[in-house]
């Protein structure tokens, strides 16, 4: 356990020659110069310290019915490059981060190379492992590429394309720095009021103040991790995040203040979002 099997193996690589690298994204729209803008947008650059504590594992593997395209959301360019593209960057941009597992549908995994990862100068090790049916099951797989020298793992959906270095690295820090935690989880206030609903009838509203949306990354000490998919999958149990893993054997997990425009593409009406903030962050006046 931990150590990547040899097809995984096969897929880890790096590259020396590390060119700009764009951070953000632009979206489809008539009244968006697609040219204009990829010029205007700031560059990353990969690192790779000399001994990185963190693996990452990019979730990438659902069919993407939601969004109703062919083929999923993962591979959708923008701005030129796919949306797994754009996430996979934002972690190789993070020192402290010395594996990216990208965990996709096996029949799909040359794909993935060709189209979102050989064609970009990453600088740390990337693996290849397939998704499961479940998306625990997925992150699951992506866990067991992992090597035991990664004190900390971090979990983020592949298709939250703005998620920034700074964030990243922030998050990690976060359960670096507090020897009682066992993880950290991006996350923003609700803003809204929330009702709850029985068979379509308004039963209660509770108070917002106390109720957050998480997000992704989700950072963990490995070992935790490890042994809360242990007691999940021994117990049947199935959660609707990795956080939700930890939680149920009394874990402590931190929230991390995220920003609302760390959107994750699900349905086609978040193109359009995503196409709003990153004109705000970069398009040119």
């Amino acid at each position: 356990m931990g150590q990547a099997d040899s097809n995984t193996k096969n897929a880890l690589f790096t590259t020396e020659d590390v060119d700009v690298k764009l951070d953000a994204p632009t979206f489809m729209s008539g009244a968006i110069d697609f040219d204009e803008l990829s010029r205007s947008l700031v560059g990353l650059e990969g690192k790779l310290d000399k001994n990185p504590k963190t693996a990452v594992i990019i979730l990438a593997g659902g069919s993407g019915d939601r969004f109703g395209r062919e083929g999923g959301k993962q591979l959708v360019e923008i701005a030129g490059k796919p949306v797994l593209t754009w996430s996979a960057e934002s972690f190789d941009a993070v020192g402290d981060v010395g594996l990216i597992v990208i965990v996709c549908p096996e029949d799909r995994k040359e794909e993935y190379l060709k189209r979102a990862i050989d064609p970009f100068p990453f600088v740390t090790p990337i693996a290849v492992a397939p998704s499961g049916p479940t998306r625990q099951e997925s992150a699951f797989s992506g866990l067991e590429c992992v090597p035991d020298e990664f004190e900390f793992v971090a979990l983020h959906d592949g298709a939250r394309p703005l998620v920034t270095p700074q964030l990243i690295e922030h998050t990690i820090a976060m359960v670096k720095g507090n020897f009682d935690a066992d993880g950290a989880v991006v996350a923003h206030p609700a803003i809204d009021t929330l009702k709850v609903v029985e068979n379509g009838v308004i039963a209660g509203t509770p108070d917002r103040n106390v109720f957050w949306n998480a997000q992704t990354p989700q950072v963990f000490r490995t070992g935790i991790y490890r042994r809360a998919h242990a007691a999940a999958l021994s117990d049947g149990f199935v959660g609707t995040d990795d956080s939700s893993l930890i939680e149920r054997l009394g874990g402590r997990v931190l929230v991390v203040e995220g920003p609302r425009d760390n959107l994750k593409l699900t349905v086609p009406e978040d193109y359009e979002l995503l196409e709003a903030a990153v004109y705000k962050m970069y398009g040119k006046k």
